[in-house]
């Protein structure tokens, strides 16, 4: 009987994961027209559809409030979904640099900034990340950087992010569960071995304060979330019991 029950039970688990995403978009994380037209802007370019989902842009935008943020920096663009959670976050005097190495994905990001009437505190430029970065040296340091971008890059992408930034600045990346692939140990696939590497760099360098959550793809992909402290504040788990 246990046996004949285990289909409805997997069935019912999934319905209410449905229910239980679906709800806390539609309390939490409500789309408006602008962020609706760069999903569909995704659609319309034949991009991939790998966009954050609302409640990690309101949780990207909760961040940034949280740290106070002026200056954003997004590596990965995509049809400025994510760019329109965070530019939103910003004081009309801040700034979002979104990085794109697409022209296409670019336009179409700066077109759905457009219509959310945000050119005025966000802009994207084109280009590898990899030789974009450096020149944002003057403009540093960031308040936050979203990652959200190719794979096998995220190790630099995390290098370049320690150097843009301040104490107190925090540095969130995307897609750094993936199924619990780079949580294994070592593979032959880079994607894999690069998100792995940034998963363990994130724990570990005494500059970071770090975790990850599985927020998305019923809790097989998520953000690694980390803070920049100082090194000497690294050991917060306090005195053995």
């Amino acid at each position: 009987m246990a046996e004949q029950d285990e289909p409805r039970r997997l069935r019912d688990d999934a319905e209410t994961r449905h229910f239980i995403e679906q709800s806390l978009n539609a309390l939490f994380a409500p789309e408006d027209d602008a962020l609706r037209a760069a999903l569909e802007a995704v659609r319309a370019h034949d991009m991939p559809a790998i966009q954050i989902s609302p409640v990690q842009g309101r949780l990207l935008q909760v961040l940034a409030h949280a740290c106070g943020a002026r200056k954003i920096l997004e590596i990965g663009a995509l049809a400025g979904y994510s760019g329109i959670w965070l530019a939103r976050a910003l004081p009309p005097s801040g700034r979002l640099i979104s990085l794109e190495v697409s022209e296409k994905h670019a336009q179409a990001a700066r077109d759905s900034l457009a219509r959310a009437g945000l050119t005025d505190r966000a802009e994207v430029r084109v280009g590898p990340a990899a030789e974009l970065l450096p020149a944002l040296a003057g403009e540093a340091p960031f308040d936050l950087v979203f990652i959200d971008a190719d794979k096998p890059g995220y190790p630099t992408y995390l290098d370049w992010a320690l150097r843009l930034t301040r104490v107190g600045s925090l540095i969130v990346a995307d897609n750094c569960i993936r199924g619990g692939r780079p949580l294994r140990g070592e593979s032959d696939d880079p994607t894999i071995a690069a998100i792995g590497a940034y998963d363990r760099r994130a724990a570990s360098d005494p500059r970071l304060l770090s975790v990850a959550f599985p927020l998305d793809d019923d809790g097989m992909d998520g953000f690694a979330i980390s803070v920049v402290i100082a090194p000497d504040a690294a050991n917060v788990s306090g005195p053995s019991a």
